[in-house]
């Protein structure tokens, strides 16, 4: 392999080795020292977790190697959280921390994730061009993977109506899920443009190419899996020496924390000047939460000694409404798959909005205000509502555009 591919595997390996030592050796160190560790070992593993992705649209199609990124990246959380509701079945006041990481990250990653990445994405396509784009284009194969969100977006209200998840819903959502990766899997792969240590694996040869994707998919995913719950526990550690609130924790800080790998990989594509495929990361991340993550949860919660039902009380029941139509609204606004800068401005608002109003009158305020911008937002995207809900039920998926050939050269 040449130098331009084994210098930066070799430094994201090397930033993983003080970590993975302290793993293997189960040490503890300081939340400090841990933090910047675990930290430097997550963020390291995504950048091989972006590249693999990158190069595996090579020979699967761009949506399926899009979905075993988000799945991958999303490890960390899923680990947490099927924790916590493994627990609450001999132990119930879990269930409000497996509701409060769920709801929190699901939150997080659309309200600041999507929001983020398109501002960023926006801001460096002045730089490069030198005019102000107002939106965010987002090419026609991504209706497949919105129509799959729209649908497990209605979803996701029998939850909060019902006050709880039964296990029937959990199978039904890990099936949802199934088909969503059979539909992706059915796509064609196309022609991507990839640049940097991405292109190189992908001018490989293909069984040397596809040998060393699988290999950098496995490393990625096994350093996140060891490296984010100590990272996690570190900056929980951190957060309680300050006085922060325990729920708050569980609901934020933890969820920052499992999140990081799937942020810095959506950045990553932003900032190359590929934010379509950065938002459709994200858009997979959310269809990977509200069917895998939420239907597994009811699963954990039998193994753990409990009940056929999830059960929710009323403050997660709250958690799960605003969660739910926060979703809806991103759904609606994105139908006609254009991301306009002031939604993106919008969805950091009121996301904002909670921390600074955290009452129960204030969440079922916000509550209102998703779901009246969500009916505007289907009203004026209403020509687009059917493609996109018929679009994951097409007899033949939808080709990715045309892109550029694979380049070895660095962007400059």
């Amino acid at each position: 392999m040449s130098a331009k591919l084994v210098r930066p595997l070799g430094l994201c390996a090397g930033l993983t080795v003080p970590a993975l030592v302290l793993r293997a050796g189960g040490l503890t160190p300081a939340p400090v020292a841990g933090l910047l560790l675990f930290g430097m070992a997550v963020v390291a593993a995504s950048f091989v977790l972006a590249w693999a992705a990158e190069a595996a649209q090579v020979d699967i199609s761009g949506g399926l190697a899009i979905a075993i990124l988000a799945v991958i990246a999303v490890l960390p959380e899923y680990a947490v959280d099927l924790y916590f509701a493994y627990t609450a079945g001999s132990d119930p006041a879990y269930v409000a921390y497996a509701a409060a990481n769920m709801t929190g990250s699901n939150r997080l990653l659309l309200g600041l994730g999507w929001s983020v990445v398109v501002l960023v994405a926006l801001a460096l396509a002045k730089r490069r061009s030198g005019r102000t784009l107002r939106e965010l284009t987002l090419g026609s194969r991504y209706r497949v993977e919105l129509g799959f969100l729209a649908i497990a977006s209605v979803a996701a209200f029998l939850i909060p109506a019902t006050g709880g998840i039964p296990l029937v819903l959990g199978f039904a959502l890990l099936g949802f899920f199934v088909f969503y990766l059979w539909k992706l899997a059915r796509a064609e792969p196309g022609a991507p443009h990839l640049v940097g240590p991405a292109a190189t694996i992908g001018a490989l040869p293909k069984r040397v190419r596809r040998l060393l994707v699988t290999v950098l998919f496995a490393f990625a995913a096994l350093v996140i899996v060891l490296c984010a719950e100590p990272f996690a526990h570190s900056l929980l550690e951190t957060g309680t020496s300050l006085g922060v609130d325990e729920f708050l924790l569980v609901q934020w800080l933890a969820p920052l924390a499992s999140e990081a790998p799937e942020f810095v990989v959506a950045i990553l594509f932003a900032v190359r000047g590929r934010g379509d495929e950065a938002i459709g990361t994200l858009i997979s991340s959310k269809v990977n939460q509200w069917t895998l993550l939420v239907g597994s949860l009811p699963l954990a919660y039998l193994a753990g000694g409990g009940g056929t039902a999830l059960r929710l009380d009323a403050r997660q029941i709250e958690e799960f409404l605003l969660t739910a139509t926060q979703t809806l609204l991103g759904v609606a606004a994105l139908l006609a798959l254009r991301f306009p800068r002031w939604g993106a401005w919008l969805l950091l608002a009121l996301f904002g909005a909670q921390f600074v109003f955290p009452g129960q009158t204030a969440r079922y305020v916000l509550c209102g205000i998703y779901a009246a911008l969500a009916v505007a937002a289907l009203i004026r995207n209403r020509r687009h509502i059917l493609p996109a809900l018929a679009a994951p039920f097409r007899a033949e998926p939808e080709h990715a555009e045309p892109r550029q050939r694979v380049s070895p050269s660095w962007p400059t």
